[in-house]
């Protein structure tokens, strides 16, 4: 069994570094900065238990790989990017091998269940860090992460069971989960804030702001029919395996949207978060403007090169008016 790590940033970087160390056989698909830095230097694995250089077998490109029956792969880029993505698999020769997304977002699974029929859904818990190339680093112990996973549209099958078996083996706490798309939807409610922080700054006051996206989406959802299951800090296998720990000499970046803005990229993925919110809002009828708002600041931002904490308020609420 081969696991293919499709993207090295936060969440993938550290999962491939993870399960290196653990003895298991990875490749990773990266590019650019990440791409020179794994193949010149390592890719370094920070956590509140570890400090481990890891010499990870990197590619630029999925035709890079060739793909065997027994490879399990990995999806870990940000939702913008799964469509290129999974055309560069099919265009490689992958055919029937299961697909994991371990991606915030709930749009993936679908994306991939359109050119692939083996499409499994990964609820990432994971407090992750990546903003210098060839460098991630997980702000969580005892356990790195806590990942449910399961079949798509539903069920669990060996291909989970496996998964889950080699990330346990990697120090992740990994569950295999009937309706892993309720966990999914869960963790999409509290990524609705990721671009909160983002526009007006890590840690800065929001009144009401983040309250109010999270019940115009507890109100989609319900108009949709949509189950979720609260995967937040008050969860029990959070409490059991994980507790956001700091890392000695590393400043906390704030969320993955952040994240992405400080890598100065141009696109985020807030499209496939608040955005999924206003898309089903405008399906079933729900006002949702606050979430429209904060998805149009986000662009904004991405396309002009903002950096994070260069919103105010002011400026956000005379968005929601006009959305």
């Amino acid at each position: 069994m081969r696991f293919v790590v499709f993207g090295t940033g936060a969440i993938g970087g550290a999962v491939a570094a993870a399960l290196h160390l653990a003895q298991k056989d990875v490749i990773a698909i990266s590019r650019g900065a990440q791409l020179d830095a794994i193949r010149s230097k390592g890719l370094r694995l920070r956590t509140p238990l570890m400090d481990e250089v890891v010499k990870l077998h990197a590619v630029g490109a999925a035709n890079d790989i060739e793909f065997g029956p027994d490879d399990m792969i990995l999806l870990a880029m940000k939702g913008q990017d799964t469509g290129e993505a999974l055309e560069d698999l099919r265009a490689a020769g992958v055919t029937d091998q299961p697909i994991f997304c371990l991606q915030n977002g709930v749009a993936n699974e679908s994306k991939a269940l359109r050119l692939f029929p083996n499409v499994h859904g990964v609820t990432v818990m994971m407090p992750a860090l990546f903003t210098v190339p060839g460098e991630v680093v997980v702000q969580s112990a005892p356990k790195t992460g806590l990942f449910y996973i399961g079949r798509y549209p539903g069920g669990v099958d060996d291909a989970d069971e496996s998964l889950c078996a080699a990330l346990t083996d990697a120090g992740i706490a990994a569950f295999p989960k009937d309706n892993v798309m309720a966990t999914k939807y869960g963790k999409l409610l509290m990524n609705l804030s990721n671009i909160v922080g983002a526009a007006l700054g890590h840690g800065a006051p929001a009144p009401g702001l983040r309250e109010t996206m999270r019940a115009e989406a507890e109100a989609v959802l319900a108009a949709a029919g949509i189950d979720w299951e609260d995967v937040g800090m008050d969860h029990p296998d959070r409490k059991a395996h994980m507790t956001f720990t700091k890392v000695p000499g590393v400043e906390n970046a704030g969320t993955s949207t952040t994240q992405s803005f400080l890598r100065k990229t141009k696109r985020v993925e807030t499209d496939w978060l608040n955005g999924e919110i206003v898309w089903l809002g405008r399906m079933h009828g729900v006002p949702v403007p606050v979430n429209a708002a904060l998805t149009r600041i986000a662009a904004r931002m991405a396309r002009d090169g903002v950096a994070p904490g260069s919103v105010t308020m002011d400026e956000i609420e005379a968005k929601i008016r006009t959305s």
